[in-house]
């Protein structure tokens, strides 16, 4: 045999191959799509009950109390302890949200506030041990 004959039995072999190859593939395409056909149904299919019982409603912040702190909304959802910060004056309410909720500490609110770090610090303090004694009160 010649090596042109022989490269081309070699040529038209490989692409009977992947012919046969792409046929069964394409087979089984055909044959797993009918058997989820078999066992799906599209959304517009389903009754308005059936559609209800799939839905998720989120429900994270539904009895929440929110407190508004430069622009940004806290959401406190225990209410004893959303009582107890409505009594406190905005800007000693405004350090304890900003420490525990966005994290930051009492050089960082000062900038925010405009005052001496150690002013903050104190204030957060005295209103932690305030909050602490209303909360014990509420009880």
């Amino acid at each position: 045999m010649e090596a042109r004959n022989h490269k081309e039995h070699i040529e038209h072999t490989f692409d009977c191959l992947c012919k046969k190859v792409l046929r069964e593939q394409a087979i089984d395409i055909h044959r797993q799509i009918n058997r989820i056909g078999k066992n799906e149904i599209t959304f517009s299919e389903m009754s308005a009950y059936e559609l209800a019982a799939l839905a998720v409603v989120d429900e994270y912040f539904k009895d929440a109390h929110v407190f508004d702190v430069f622009g940004e909304n806290v959401g406190v959802s225990d209410c004893d302890l959303a009582d107890a910060l409505k009594t406190l004056p905005a800007e000693k309410r405004d350090i304890v949200l900003m420490s525990y909720f966005f994290d930051m500490n009492d050089r960082e609110i000062a900038e925010q506030l405009k005052m001496a770090r150690r002013t903050v610090a104190y204030k957060r303090t005295s209103t932690l041990i305030e909050l602490k004694k209303l909360m014990e009160s509420e009880e």
